[in-house]
This record gives C-alpha cells, structure tokens and sequence, in this order.
C-alpha cells in the first residue's frame, strides 16, 4: 500500500472513531440538559438497535458501492447522530433517533473498514495493517473524548459545541476514507456470505462460543467504565479527561510495542494474562477515591488488558469454528462486542441511579471476573477434548 493511501485511511479511521468517543460524553450532555444516566443508557440503547441494523446490512451495501465507500457514509452518520444529539436541548424519546443514526455507522464502520483494508492488501500484510487500523481505531475512540473533556474543563467549552466539532471531524474522516476508496484500487475480492440464525446452534457445539461471550462480558468492562466514568469519579479529586488520554496513550503505545508478542505467543495463556489485567483495572478504580494514582493505574491495566485481549480472542474463535461456520462465527463475535458496549449503558445507567456507583461498579467487576472464568473453562474444555481424543 503506497504511504499516502496508508494516511488517508489510517487517519480517516482516527477521526472517524472519536465519534465513537463522544459517546463517552453523553452522561455529561444529559445532565446539563436536565437528564440523568438513565437517558444516557436509553440513548446508547437506540445506538445498540442501530448497530445491528448496521452490521446486519454491511454486506448488502459493500457488494454494491464497495466497502470503502460504505466506511465514508458510516462515517457520515456517525455525525449526523453527533449533531442531533447537540441540537436537542431537553431530554424526550427524540434521543433515541441521533442515539439509532450513530449506532447505525458505527456497526457499519467497523465491519466496513477491515473489509475495504482487506480488498487492498495481501494474506502475508493483512495482519499488520489490521493491528495499524485497530491501534488508529482505538486511539480515536479514548484519545478524541479525552482531549474533548480538557476542552470543556479548561476552555469551558459547551458540550454541545464540542460534539458539532467532532461530527465535523467525522466528515473529514469521511472524505478521507472516500478518497482512500478511489486513490487505492482492489486487488482482492471479499466473499460476503449470507449469515442464518441456524449457523448459532452450530457455533454454540464449538469452543467458539467461549470468545464471542467473554468479548460481550469485556466490552461491558469497558463500556462501563468509560461511559460512566465522569459520574463514577465525581467528587473523588480524579477527572475522566485524565482516564480517557491515559487509556488512550496506553493502548497505543502497548499495541504498537507489544502487540506482535502477544499475537505469537500461547493464545490461552495470554487471553488469562489479559483479561487478570483487566479486572485489576477495575479493583483499581475502587481505590481511586483514596489516591489518584490508581485512577491513572486503572486506565494504564485496563488499557493494557481489554485493548491488547481483542485481538487475541478474535483469533481464538476462527481457531474455535470450523471453516464452514467461521464467517458466521465473526458476525456473532462483532454482535457480541456491539451487544456489551452498547448494551451494558442501558443497564448500567439504570444501576447508577437505582442502587449507587458502587453496586455499578460490582457489576463491572463481575463481568471482567465471569469473563477471565470462561477463559479458564474453555482451556479446561481444550485438554479434555484432547485426553478423550
């Protein structure tokens, strides 16, 4: 891939998933309209049911007017949803729709985009351009609410300001990502097949159904404590701009020093090694209260952890399923992440109000601890499949 194509799709990618970030904001937006987290998980609700329709019909699109060009219009609708939650300025069912429009995008984007990087590179590239595209993914999606969040503490900026903002670096990301799809032609074709519900009686008989629910159980580690981080640490001393560029900083840096380690090493035993790291993020954030020094303690594990685990167990459920099964496999495993970060707010916003952060953050906690279990059971299921071979 020439360096200037490499930029454009790369840096697309980058602006593009600060709209995801900025859902990180939304608990903040609400309450300055009059709202409460409970709006904020009923928004994040209508982005879980546009994600799957966006997921859902991915491949329909990229069949007609190629997956890069799909990449360009998630993007747009990424900041469509952005503006329209910065236009409404009282709490009413209306939240949904921006919440459904940025889902939408969202889902669509990030299926379209390995797609289109897999229609221009080789099987002996592709894996580093995907670990490339994911590192600009997930500096986007931590780095852009991060800085976002400084703007507003220390410039005082209005959020709804800041989230037209980021809905026009979305558009730029778009056009970027437009002109990535024309500069950069296809050398390789990307099959599409269709997917059916009967496909999961089949993945639920393979060890595959092990990664696809711990990546739901991760994504609501994560989704938890980056939704609703600002309430979580009110009052505390530690500011949720630290946490979100911290984080950020993290999975960049370890992504890109240690994520070809971690790729070749013993897949289950870095999935446990993993995963403990990010249940010791959680435990940390406990212990933010008393000293900020967990508070950055906590980004550095959970970033560590949940942003190098992904990768990891994406590879564990094409080694789980069986040729026949493994695109199917994929979509449930992507429906999975999408179900815990979009999901879990519902929930958890919901707890938050009811019962308090600390009931909240007990069920953070046992999500990242049933997911380090099914790590170890699915081990446990290998050797003795192995031993009665």
């Amino acid at each position: 891939m020439r360096p200037f194509s490499a930029v454009l799709v790369l840096i697309g990618t980058l602006l593009t998933a600060c709209g995801y970030g900025a859902t990180f904001l939304l608990s903040m937006h609400f309450r300055l309209i009059g709202g409460s987290d409970l709006d904020t998980g009923e928004a994040l609700a209508g982005a879980m049911l546009g994600t799957f329709s966006g997921v859902s019909l991915v491949g329909w699109f990229a069949q007609r007017i190629g997956a890069a060009r799909m990449t360009a219009l998630s993007g747009l609708f990424i900041a469509v949803g952005l503006a329209g939650f910065g236009f409404i300025e009282r709490v009413s069912a209306l939240n949904l729709l921006p919440g459904f429009l940025m889902g939408f995008g969202w889902g669509a984007f990030y299926l379209a985009a390995p797609m289109s990087l897999a229609e221009r590179t080789t099987d002996a590239e592709r894996g580093r351009w995907f670990l490339r595209l994911g590192t600009f993914q997930m500096t986007g999606m931590t780095g852009g609410p991060g800085l976002a969040a400084l703007a507003i503490r220390y410039w005082h900026w209005p959020v709804s300001s800041v989230l037209y903002l980021i809905g026009g670096l979305c558009i730029i990301g778009a056009l970027m990502l437009e002109s990535f799809g024309r500069i950069a032609p296809r050398t390789h074709a990307t099959p599409i097949g269709t997917q059916k519900l009967r496909d999961m009686h089949a993945i639920f008989r393979t060890r595959a159904i092990y990664p696809i629910v711990m990546i739901a159980l991760g994504a609501c580690v994560f989704s938890g404590l980056m939704t609703f981080q600002m309430s979580i640490m009110q009052g505390t001393g530690a500011h949720a701009s630290t946490f979100f560029s911290v984080y950020a900083v993290t999975v960049a840096a370890t992504r890109w020093l240690l994520g070809q380690f971690v790729i070749r090493a013993r897949r289950d035993l870095a999935t446990k090694v993993l995963l403990t790291l990010m249940v010791l993020g959680v435990l940390a954030t406990f212990a933010a209260p008393y000293h900020v020094m967990f508070h950055s303690a906590s980004a550095v594990l959970l970033g560590t952890g949940f942003g190098l685990v992904y990768p990891v167990i994406e590879t564990q459920v094409v080694a789980d399923s069986g040729a026949t099964h493994r695109h199917a496999a994929l979509t449930w495993f992507v429906a999975s992440y999408f179900l815990g970060v979009f999901g879990f707010p519902a929930l958890g916003g919901w707890v938050l109000v009811h019962m308090g952060a600390g009931v909240l953050m007990a069920l953070i906690t046992l999500c990242g601890l049933m997911a380090l279990m099914l790590a170890i059971v699915r081990d446990r299921r290998g050797v003795d499949a192995l031993s009665n071979a």
